[in-house]
């Protein structure tokens, strides 16, 4: 492909880019309050974790995956394992709550610190959304519902539900990796030792949807039939590329965690863990 081909393939998403600059812009400012507050609250790499994060939601949408994920199957689900699996790890990596929280005007810092830590109905709202189970079911059922030929039709022809699917998506995954990070604030609800089981039961749905991808000998979205293909691939071709991507993609980034999860449990450092409870520690760290 000519260079210039592979330039003017790239999008500039005015609205979507300046939110995402004004987040990280106001994460930037949050981290570097707490830098100079609390050196060792908030290190270098997390905000080089977070500010990752945002650059891949960027390129999921202005590259080349999002101005030809109509093209090819293979480019949409490039496009959305970007923002599951890269993308929402990463963002909650950085600590997005305290940072976004303290880069914000001190009243309305107050404001929401208050609401989290005086009501018990937003602590409650709080250990329901992120339950592992519901986060478990939530990105489980956003994977295979837009998936599902209907709805994915739907979310290819119609621009605003395009959008309405990236935002599950990258919903779907911030619940999905949140018990996994527990970013602040959370409660931790189960060992530890489960997560490596939580990590693994996530890709059996995945390995279902691409194994029937590769493996069903048919066209299964009919708008690749009749789009204007970019490469060589037939249309069937295309599709058992998506899946042997989505396959290989979800197995590496839910698993290596698991491992590396396991792997720092037997560690002998992990027993120096236990010092604060979550309780205290959130009311360390939501203090203006």
């Amino acid at each position: 492909m000519p260079v210039h081909s592979g330039l003017h393939s790239w999008s500039l998403p005015i609205s979507i880019t300046l939110v995402l600059m004004a987040v990280a812009s106001v994460h930037l400012r949050g981290w570097y309050r707490l830098r100079n507050a609390r050196p060792a609250l908030l290190s270098v790499w997390r905000l080089i974790a977070f500010v990752s994060g945002i650059v891949s939601l960027w390129v999921a949408v202005a590259s080349p995956l999002g101005t030809r994920d109509h093209q090819l199957l293979t480019a949409h689900m490039a496009q959305h394992l970007l923002i599951m699996t890269v993308a929402a790890p990463l963002i909650l990596l950085g600590g997005p709550v305290i940072a976004l929280l303290h880069g914000l005007p001190r009243c309305f810092r107050r404001r929401v610190s208050g609401l989290l830590l005086q009501y018990p109905s937003a602590h409650d709202f709080g250990r329901i959304v992120t339950h592992p189970v519901l986060c478990w079911l939530a990105s489980t059922a956003v994977v295979i519902g837009w998936h599902v030929p209907d709805l994915f039709e739907l979310g290819i022809q119609s621009a605003g539900w395009h959008k309405v699917e990236h935002v599950c998506f990258l919903a779907a995954g911030l619940l999905f990796w949140w018990p996994v990070v527990q970013p602040w604030p959370s409660f931790e609800r189960w060992s530890r030792w489960r997560m490596p089981l939580y990590l693994f039961l996530a890709t059996l749905p995945c390995d279902a949807l691409s194994a029937f991808l590769v493996f069903c000998n048919r066209v299964v979205y009919s708008h690749y039939q009749v789009a204007d293909h970019l490469s060589d691939l037939s249309p069937l071709g295309d599709q058992e590329c998506a899946g042997a991507l989505m396959w290989v993609c979800v197995t590496f980034a839910y698993l290596a965690p698991a491992a590396g999860i396991t792997i720092h449990i037997l560690s002998p450092q992990s027993h120096a863990s236990h010092g604060a409870t979550p309780e205290r520690t959130n009311r360390r760290l939501a203090s203006p």
